[in-house]
């Protein structure tokens, strides 16, 4: 009729309109997450690519310590950063030519090395405790004289001394089997494949001093594992407030009946 007038209601849905997914406050704390674990989790890719090298050890003398066909991760160090118990990587032609070899370190320059004491390692008279040596092994087969080792250089042995060409096989060469800090190339921090983890530090040559502090490898898995996971919490939400969404219509839906 003339009088009558009609009323309208909107659907709660706001016609055929979409309602953005998630608040506006959740949708920019999701952008946040993500952006910022993109920067840890190529962060701390790029930082390792700079810090550590990849190595495959083609040999069985650094057992078990180290396996034949394994890959480490070496941290880039100056050779002066080298100390006792060190597992490092260098270069030196009269050892190898054109190829880098692994050995550990057991005397730095100015150390008296010797062996055998009671059957075990000798540096500057004290006796080492080497537990990274093959279970029931000798810390030497045929015993080496006492050698001292010049400044600036060190004496490096294998942790499977049956089968090591180390310091003990150049004992006749001009610096007697000892090799310069400056060949070094890197310090073993890991085996990253198969995945055996960072290496044990030596403790039998505390005696002699500081040991050399674990590289940075812990604190850049940390920053990948954290920026992978606030990348998935970051893209999640979109999703999930979907649903949330989806699932809270439904039950106005229900309830307007």
């Amino acid at each position: 009729m003339g009088g009558e007038s009609t009323t309208r209601t909107a659907p709660r849905s706001g016609g055929t309109g979409r309602a953005p997914v998630g608040s506006r406050t959740g949708q920019r704390l999701s952008g946040l997450a993500v952006a910022l674990g993109l920067v840890l989790f190529l962060g701390g890719f790029a930082w390792a690519a700079v810090v550590y090298r990849p190595y495959t050890v083609p040999t069985s003398s650094m057992a078990p310590t180290i396996k034949i066909g394994d890959r480490v991760l070496a941290q880039r160090v100056d050779g002066s950063e080298i100390r006792r118990g060190d597992v490092v990587v260098f270069e030196d032609k009269t050892w190898v030519t054109g190829s880098s070899v692994v050995k550990r370190v057991v005397a730095v320059g100015g150390d008296t090395v010797a062996c055998c004491t009671d059957g075990k390692l000798t540096v500057n008279g004290k006796k080492i405790d080497e537990s990274y040596l093959p279970e029931g092994s000798l810390a030497e087969l045929t015993g080496f004289p006492t050698v001292k080792v010049p400044q600036g250089r060190l004496f490096l042995l294998g942790d499977e001394r049956r089968g090591s060409l180390d310091s003990t096989a150049h004992l006749t060469d001009a610096a007697r089997g000892t090799v310069a800090r400056g060949a070094v190339k890197a310090r073993v921090d890991a085996v990253a494949w198969p995945m055996n983890g960072m290496l044990a530090r030596p403790d039998g040559f505390e005696v002699l001093g500081a040991l050399s502090r674990p590289g940075p490898l812990p604190t850049m898995i940390a920053l990948v594992i954290a920026g992978a996971v606030l990348v998935l919490g970051g893209a999640a939400y979109g999703p999930v407030a979907k649903l949330a969404g989806r699932s809270r219509a439904r039950t106005e839906s229900a309830g307007a009946r």
